[in-house]
């Protein structure tokens, strides 16, 4: 067993990578917390210009903060923040001791940059580790991971951590299922790392291809989209597995930000670099624990790209409670919403303002509707846009000429293909109130 991962007898053989901090008792992980705290406050209001101001503003000083209970009289940092100050405002070191970026998919093509040093890096690997473990991981695994790579964090995420965990990585990105099939089988992949809807289509494509047999997965971390209870049970009996819910989102790090253990009733968050508060998103007030209200993050150990009080916009609980896998860490519930318009679609973060803004630059009235659905477990993704009455035609090449070319520039913008449908100038149905853009029908 690599070097981190431990054994511990409790309710049964359970693994953890880093067991000091994630069995730490609530007296020493503040103790932890407060003191990187004001390491923290002291390295961004040094160097990130942003932050001095807005400390400055609301008439801070480094000084004011003197542990984790005086989190709260730090300012929020929101996304809006972040796109304003593209790419380097929000950077608190050289770009000589950077070594490496991640980006968001971007909203109206301003994309958030987010950077690494190599610790960064590291603690991140050391993270996405720390799910690996939960989910029963050690060096004799075959860990499958087929998330994408590139900018999005998925893929990056959780080959770091396979490495450190001493796991065989397998670094097949997303697509080609044939190919995925054929490595699974022939290098017996056994925990298989990617997003929940193509976890349903990968053991679907096993059945109907007759390997399913062959397979000799045990478990899954599945994350960077919504899926529910009956999804989860659906997956596992399908792939014969354990399915493990993961979060995290780019601008604080990237998967492993929180995971899930055995009990699955929640995700760990690794606190201990990650500092969550739940808050009113109405009036920002703190709210007490097993409150639902909105997931606000502090990172309290990151260099390159440190955010302090960062709004994510979801929605969720925290809980101490404690659990049956002995870690102490604190708990976050199944994410329950937004407080914005962001949809979550096949894994890629979709804003419908990235739509109008492909629409009114293409030419096309905006007035449109994005219709969603679940279709055995895959997201269907139609967008429906009036012509204006200079556009329409009767012909159907012409209309599948317009379909295509707006296809290609809303794949552009948002990384993902939807189906397009045209339709006729006022056929669209008009609201005496707020638009409804969105129809959403999965149930998740």
């Amino acid at each position: 067993m690599p070097e981190g991962v431990r054994s511990k007898e409790r309710t049964g053989e359970l693994a953890y990578y880093q067991e000091k901090e994630e069995l730490m008792s609530r007296d020493e992980m503040t103790a932890l917390q407060s003191e990187r705290l004001v390491k923290q406050v002291a390295h961004v209001y040094a160097n990130v210009a942003p932050y001095r101001k807005k400390m400055q503003d609301a008439g801070l000083e480094p000084g004011d903060v003197k542990g984790i209970e005086d989190l709260h009289k730090l300012p929020f940092t929101t996304k809006d923040d972040l796109k304003e100050a593209y790419p380097y405002g929000y950077l608190a070191l050289p770009l000589s001791q950077c070594v490496r970026i991640q980006s968001t998919s971007g909203t109206t093509g301003r994309r958030v940059v987010a950077f690494y040093t190599q610790h960064d890096i590291d603690l991140w690997d050391s993270c996405c580790a720390r799910s690996i473990a939960a989910a029963g991981g050690t060096n004799e695994d075959v860990v499958h991971v087929s998330y994408g790579y590139g900018l999005f964090t998925g893929g990056p995420g959780l080959n770091g951590g396979s490495h450190l965990v001493g796991s065989l990585t397998l670094p097949m990105s997303s697509g080609n299922t044939e190919r995925q099939l054929q490595f699974m089988t022939d290098l017996e992949s056994t925990i298989l790392c990617c997003t929940p809807s193509y976890a349903a289509f990968l053991g679907e494509s096993a059945h109907d291809t007759g390997v399913i047999d062959k397979i000799k997965l045990k478990a899954g971390i599945f994350g960077a989209e919504a899926w529910s209870e009956e999804m989860r049970r659906d997956i596992e009996k399908s792939l014969g597995i354990k399915a493990y819910d993961i979060y995290g989102l780019t601008e604080i790090s990237g998967p492993g930000v929180s995971f899930e253990c055995s009990e699955q009733t929640g995700m760990h968050v690794c606190e201990d670099h990650f500092y969550p508060e739940i808050i009113d998103p109405a009036t920002g007030a703190v709210l007490p624990e097993e409150s639902k209200g909105e997931l606000v993050f502090t990172c309290l150990t990151k260099q390159a790209f440190p955010l302090l009080r960062y709004r994510t916009r979801d929605i969720t609980m925290l809980t101490r409670a404690q659990c049956s896998c002995g870690r102490t860490l604190v708990k976050m519930k199944r994410l329950m919403g937004r407080t914005d318009d962001m949809l979550i679609i096949r894994g890629v973060n979709v804003f419908p303002s990235q739509i109008e803004t492909v629409l009114i630059n293409s030419g096309y009235p905006a007035n449109y509707q994005i219709i969603l659905d679940r279709v055995n477990h895959t997201d269907t993704f139609e967008v429906q846009v009036e012509m204006t009455d200079e556009m329409f035609s009767d012909e159907v090449r012409v209309i599948e000429q317009k379909e295509k070319a707006l296809l290609a520039a809303l794949k552009s913008m948002l990384g993902i293909s939807p189906k397009v449908k045209l339709a006729a100038p006022r056929s669209i149905t008009r609201s005496e109130g707020k638009a409804v853009r969105v129809i959403d029908k999965r149930k998740i």
